[in-house]
């Protein structure tokens, strides 16, 4: 479904990415993990389109995506829930949702994804007229991957969704990821700093450090790894 191969990313003389190359199998959970700094967030906004590489190429459903401008890529069904969620704080519940699907022109269609999004998030129907900057972190991520959602993606790109949310919470949203993935088929890249909890859902997944895969394979074998286990799982 997605293969990157090669992938070289610069930041003016920094260099972010170094040969980075991996697949995204069709309906699988596929994850990024890493410390800060390792290049995770960096791979995200290059296969969305916001940065360009200096090499390699991003090849999703058939389709080369590497000089693809963003707003394509999200028409072509890759779509991106962003780091820190970046909702629309002074619009509604609803019309945040809205917004994810300002590609769509079939409102029939737009509407009974919205149904499915408040059934997926019970508690953003019942904030569904409340503004999103006074939902709280939890309810806001709910809010960023419901409106990627009303995209109608082929592809889920989600960045750090455990990002500063309380235990319980992450807890909720990694039982909807999970559904997402299971209920639509939905492939899904994950980036992830919470490392245990993005191997107990994800069935590969691949080690960053400093711009380059450090380590790859199976999500249960690398949990077990003592080199992943020393660096990411607390020993």
């Amino acid at each position: 479904m997605l293969t990157v191969t090669d992938l070289h990313v610069a930041y003016g003389a920094i260099q972010a990415l170094s040969g980075v190359s991996f697949n995204v199998p069709a309906g699988a959970i596929v994850t990024l993990i890493g410390g800060n700094g390792a290049g995770k967030t960096t791979t995200l906004h290059t296969l969305s389109g916001l940065l360009r590489p200096t090499r390699g190429q991003i090849t999703f459903a058939g389709c080369d995506l590497t000089q693809v401008p963003p707003h394509e890529i999200v028409g072509l069904g890759l779509c991106q829930v962003p780091e820190g969620r970046l909702v629309f704080p002074e619009s509604t519940v609803t019309e945040n949702l809205a917004l994810g699907a300002y590609l769509r022109r079939d409102r029939a269609a737009i509407a009974a994804t919205r149904d499915h999004v408040f059934e997926l998030f019970p508690r953003l129907a019942e904030r569904r007229t409340q503004p999103a900057g006074t939902l709280s972190g939890g309810e806001q991520q709910m809010l960023a991957i419901g409106r990627a959602l009303m995209s109608a993606p082929k592809f889920l790109l989600l960045d750090e969704p455990s990002l500063g949310l309380a235990p319980r919470l992450i807890e909720t949203i990694f039982e909807r990821i999970v559904a997402i993935n299971r209920d639509q088929g939905l492939p899904i890249l994950l980036v992830e700093q919470n490392a245990r909890l993005a191997l107990a859902i994800s069935s590969y997944a691949y080690v960053l450090e400093s711009g380059c895969v450090a380590l790859h394979g199976p999500s249960a074998e690398l949990a077990a790894d003592p080199r992943l286990k020393a660096a990411y799982l607390g020993g």
